[in-house]
């Protein structure tokens, strides 16, 4: 959707040996990869484990978008090591296996892609399981035990993540109701309490809801709040642990 922005600059980007990758059919004018050409093209079998295996893992894994906290927008290099990594946030916050997760930051943000899907993922024990022997697949509160078919396998439990195209503080509290949500990002708390732009308003001076403490969200990760911001947080919204 956003190629037209960068068309114009194409032979510029060239000069400069930039790769321009376009994810749609197109056709697209020279200097621009279509990427879903290659994705439909692409085999689905798995390549042999020496091709994919990294051979440093402080190499880049991938490149994730920053709106240029210290400088200009640019893609940020996040090692296989930091992916890893990513993996086991919300077990080292307390969440576990049962947990639903609310996340409505970014999927091209770190905290959205990597802490958000990647850290519901290794959610849960990691272990080897005998063969056929079976593993637990939570979601939503289901248990499901398929067969193990092969021979002592590395597995994660995982949780639940709900994701939300777009922040709502109007709809959040219902939201969290109707999907069982029990844990969720710091941006929500921002916004809900009002000081998130463009509203300046105080939530403690902002229009309440009903049901704003009739949830199950007990856990809540992020850069965290001051602690007077975070007292009035909790006698509006009841007990949540950050």
């Amino acid at each position: 959707d956003l190629f037209a922005s960068v068309e114009p600059i194409l032979p510029v980007l060239r000069e400069d040996d930039v790769a321009v990758w376009v994810l749609g059919s197109g056709p697209y004018p020279p200097g621009a990869v279509a990427l879903q050409e290659l994705l439909d093209e692409a085999s689905e079998e798995l390549e042999p484990e020496d091709v994919w295996q990294p051979q440093d893992m402080n190499d880049t894994c991938l490149y994730i978008f920053t709106s240029g906290t210290t400088g200009l927008p640019k893609a940020a290099r996040v090692s296989h090591l930091k992916s890893i990594m990513c993996l086991s946030f919300y077990e080292l916050v307390g969440a576990s296996g049962r947990d639903v997760v609310y996340l409505a930051l970014p999927l091209y943000h770190m905290a959205g892609s990597l802490l958000g899907i990647a850290g519901c993922i290794g959610i849960g024990e990691r272990g080897r399981a005998p063969p056929g022997e079976p593993r637990d697949v939570l979601r939503r509160g289901r248990t499901a035990h398929p067969p193990c078919p092969f021979p002592d396998p590395p597995f994660f439990a995982g949780a639940t993540c709900v994701l939300k195209e777009k922040f709502s503080a109007s709809q959040f509290w219902e939201d969290c109701r109707a999907e069982g949500v029990t844990g969720g990002e710091s941006e929500a708390r921002r916004s809900l309490r009002g000081t998130h732009p463009p509203n300046p308003i105080p939530f403690s001076v902002s229009r309440q809801r009903p049901g704003e403490r009739e949830h199950g969200l007990r856990l809540a990760v992020g850069s965290g709040l001051r602690p007077d911001v975070w007292r009035r947080f909790l006698q509006r919204f009841g007990a949540v642990r950050v």
